[in-house]
């Protein structure tokens, strides 16, 4: 089977997760309101830029999810995707998505953002398949700590070996899609990369290479985040 592997933030939908999520915290008065927001704002544009200190950020962005029951985290994160995440999954995205399907290609995520709150946006879109930083689980709870390798930048392209590896599946015919330079690595390993509404240093690139531009939006560049 051929594989059709996405990035999501930004690319399947019109904003990123793990940004509007810390968002999302703040609104609900569950963590420091201006002192998170700050620092949410800082580390995506850090991501942005393609220098973000990834072990900083997760010990930020998994916090909450060891203060918190599970049973409150799910409630939030259900209500999250209902008022945050289906309004930006693009129509666009989905018709991508199922000419795929069609053509019989195995679907797969590839995601930097965490698996909590990723996986319900995989289950969306109909994407059985995703590889997403783990935030670790015991005992009942998040721990706030990351289980393995994040799927983050070189990470996505580790994590996507042992998976092949276990799956049996190979590279060969397969495609990536993703808007960001730090995919970049993985872009690289692929058959048919392709750039989704790129950032400015991902799409010289793939200008350069002649590697497929393509939007999903309508308009390059419209990067929403709310």
């Amino acid at each position: 089977m051929t594989l059709a592997i996405f990035d999501l933030d930004n690319t399947l939908i019109a904003g990123d997760s793990d940004y509007l999520w810390g968002q999302y915290l703040v609104e609900l008065g569950v963590v420091d309101g201006p002192a998170y927001e700050a620092a949410n704002e800082r580390f995506y544009a850090d991501y942005r830029a393609g220098t973000l200190d990834i072990d900083a950020f997760l010990r930020f962005a998994l916090r909450p999810l060891c203060e918190h029951a599970t049973d409150e985290l799910m409630r939030w994160r259900a209500e999250f995707i209902r008022r945050r995440i289906e309004p930006i999954m693009l129509a666009a995205a989905r018709d991508l998505i199922e000419r795929h399907r069609s053509g019989g290609d195995t679907l797969l995520i590839v995601t930097a953002t965490n698996a909590f709150v990723t996986a319900p946006i995989a289950a969306g879109f109909g994407i059985p398949h995703l590889i997403a930083t783990e935030p670790e689980f015991a005992g009942g709870r998040y721990t706030g700590a990351v289980a393995g390798t994040p799927a983050f930048q070189q990470g996505k392209v580790e994590r996507l070996e042992h998976w092949l590896t276990e799956h049996g599946e190979t590279l060969h015919g397969s495609h990536f899609y993703s808007d960001s330079i730090n995919d970049l690595p993985l872009l690289e390993r692929v058959d048919h990369p392709v750039a989704v509404d790129p950032d400015a240093r991902l799409h010289a690139i793939a200008a350069e290479r002649g590697w497929p531009i393509l939007s999903l939006r309508g308009t390059d560049g419209d990067r929403a985040r709310e």
